[in-house]
């Protein structure tokens, strides 16, 4: 795409007597008062940003840039990236006395915003180099900061993210593009863009874009194949059958797992084989081959007593433990028709994960409630829901099964 210089914010720039220097600082006092913490914004961004070099700036300084100018992104002459990145959240500000009689929903809104703008802030995405020679420690940041975005998708769910996720990744396309590197670099760089397009696919499932999921873990497995990593293959292979299951493709879905396990490597890490023997457990059963199922339970539980538990897990893996196994189980159990086993193992799974796991606990939170109704046990689903923790998560694909089970109480 040709450059465009954005001539609006030029204007406003003349108008409001601003040189790029001091937009700069205004915006940094501007993210400090929002978010706690100062902006790391440059008389560099500000020129790219009049040049037309970045058309859409990254979600904490469009939020900055927002209350100074007092218009939104489209109007200072920015040009959002695709229909997610169009989507800025709204821009925090402190509660008036009128506003703390808002609904719910506002404040989660809220909450959603600053949860993107901080972990945007936190991430330093301008900090990742697009020009000159990329090393093994710049690699070595990037991982880090692909690892916090996970971490804040455990905790938050992936809704507020999206943004966040798909400005990561045309950044790390810039690099990929603009950088010099050798083949090692080269393969690290491919693996990252592997991982940050998975971590992206899954923040589309939980924003409700299925379509746009799929295409970012098709993008994550091109990578994973551009690097040559076994880990990275299963792990993109692996979201596409879990996007196979969500559409209702059952086998299709047994079938990409069982050629993710069909590779070695895959097989001798005892992580990946649980996560990959339990995930074809629930293929298995809502094909109805429960013997196939049971045997994929065991196999799991196999694989996860080789873990290492002392040992680092990958950032990705950081939500597999005791307890999402237990959680998978119980998957595999309520396809089955097993109530009884499915609502012993939600339970297990709720009780082994931690506090900060507060995506996966509100997700068998639900499920748990949605066992409740399949056997009939109304006030038990009901004081489920009500202990759960939602606040400030956001996951439509959890909040949508929690208004689907409210919704059966209430009728």
């Amino acid at each position: 795409m040709d450059r465009q210089r954005n001539t609006v914010l030029e204007a406003l720039l003349l108008e409001r007597d601003f040189s790029h220097t001091g937009l700069a600082d205004e915006v940094n006092e501007v993210v400090a008062d929002l978010f706690g913490q100062r902006g790391r914004c440059t008389d560099r961004h500000v020129r790219r940003w009049v040049s037309g070099e970045a058309r859409w700036p990254w979600t904490t300084y469009l939020l900055a840039l927002e209350h100074i100018f007092g218009r939104p992104p489209q109007a200072l002459g920015f040009v959002p990236r695709g229909k997610c990145s169009a989507s800025l959240p709204a821009r925090p500000s402190r509660p008036s006395s009128a506003s703390t009689q808002e609904a719910p929903v506002h404040r989660r809104h809220f909450l959603a915003a600053s949860a993107a703008a901080t972990v945007a802030l936190a991430l330093g995405i301008d900090d990742t180099p697009v020009r000159g020679r990329l090393s093994m420690s710049d690699m070595d940041r990037i991982d880090r900061s692909i690892g916090r975005l996970d971490a804040h998708f455990f905790a938050l769910g992936g809704g507020p993210l999206l943004g966040v996720c798909t400005a990561y990744v045309e950044r790390l396309r810039d690099t990929l593009d603009g950088c010099a590197y050798g083949e090692r670099v080269e393969k690290r760089l491919h693996a990252s863009n592997s991982s940050l397009y998975a971590s992206a696919g899954w923040a589309a499932h939980d924003s409700g874009e299925p379509r746009q999921a799929g295409l970012l873990h098709t993008a994550s497995l091109q990578s994973a194949l551009l690097a040559t990593d076994p880990s990275a293959v299963a792990r993109a292979w692996s979201n596409l059958a879990l996007q196979a299951r969500l559409e209702g493709r059952h086998r299709e879905a047994v079938q990409i797992t069982r050629a993710a396990l069909d590779v070695r490597r895959v097989r001798q890490d005892p992580r990946i084989a649980a996560l990959l023997h339990a995930r074809l457990a629930i293929g298995r059963a809502r094909t109805a081959d429960r013997t196939g199922a049971a045997r994929s339970l065991l196999a799991a539980e196999q694989a996860y007593d080789r873990v290492d538990t002392a040992g680092p897990a990958p950032t990705w893996l950081g939500f597999l433990s005791e307890g999402e196994l237990s959680g998978l189980a119980a998957i595999t159990h309520q396809a089955l028709g097993h109530y009884d086993q499915a609502q012993a193992a939600t339970v297990q799974a709720l009780h082994l994960l931690p506090p900060a796991m507060r995506r996966s606990r509100a997700y068998y939170g639900v499920q748990l409630a949605e066992i409740h109704l399949a056997q009939g046990e109304h006030e038990q689903a009901a004081h489920t829901i009500a202990t759960l923790d939602a606040t400030s998560l956001d996951s439509r694909r959890i909040t949508g099964r929690l208004a689907a089970v409210q919704h059966t109480l209430t009728t």
